[in-house]
């Protein structure tokens, strides 16, 4: 079976479509952790509605691996998505894709597996051409590269108890993870058949204090122990 840890401030407006898309997976019994960080709309009565977990964690308390950390530690299950509350799986076969690659028949070499995101008909031509360049058609299997996307991506639990997502870093938590894992011998899959919606894409746009923060912290981790 499958978890899935939702993080969420404000997003109302996504979160029923991504858990009724949830709710029609082929998979049964999918279980759902939202981690709501002091919504001021309808994210957290909705998710409610749905029979959702909910968690909380507070502004002055947040960081993404943080948020990440609460979730995991809640879902029940060891297979665990990690995807973001305004992603919205396109088809009923994306946690049969998950299981595929972690469940109890998929390689123990594999610690974790991240999916193809596609764009709305109105996301900017911006990131519809980010979206469309980053996430291509072939599977991959990664022995060196650590790229992983945690919009979009599963983990399993087991690993995730020795080495959890790293609390302190101001985002990029799943490229860093990701660093930590190749270095101890696992490997990543991308996997193009694990699709979602993704309105905003990958790098939102032109925010250049999104961008100066993220690269600041991917520079820390090209530059920290291999």
């Amino acid at each position: 079976m499958i978890s899935v840890v939702l993080r969420a401030k404000n997003e109302a407006f996504w979160m029923d479509r991504c858990l009724t898309a949830l709710r029609n997976q082929r998979v049964p019994g999918i279980d759902v952790v939202l981690v709501d960080n002091e919504s001021t709309d309808d994210t957290v009565a909705i998710a409610d509605a749905h029979g959702v977990t909910i968690r909380r964690i507070s502004r002055e308390d947040f960081s993404y691996g943080r948020a990440l950390n609460i979730g995991i530690d809640a879902a029940r299950h060891d297979v665990v998505a990690l995807l973001s509350s305004h992603c919205v799986p396109i088809d009923e076969l994306w946690a049969d894709y998950l299981l595929a690659h972690l469940g109890p028949d998929g390689d123990p070499l594999v610690c974790g597996v991240y999916g193809r995101q596609e764009p709305m008909p109105d996301t900017s031509a911006i990131d519809r051409r980010d979206l469309w360049t980053t996430f291509r058609d072939e599977r991959v299997r990664q022995r060196q590269d650590y790229f992983f996307h945690n919009a979009n991506s599963g983990i399993r639990k087991t690993i995730w108890r020795d080495e959890p997502f790293d609390e302190v870093i101001r985002g990029v938590e799943d490229r860093e993870w990701g660093k930590r894992m190749i270095r101890l011998g696992h490997e990543i899959v991308y996997e193009p058949h694990l699709r979602v919606y993704h309105q905003h894409g990958i790098h939102q746009g032109r925010d250049e204090g999104r961008a100066k923060r993220v690269a600041e912290v991917i520079d820390y981790i090209r530059t920290s122990a291999p």
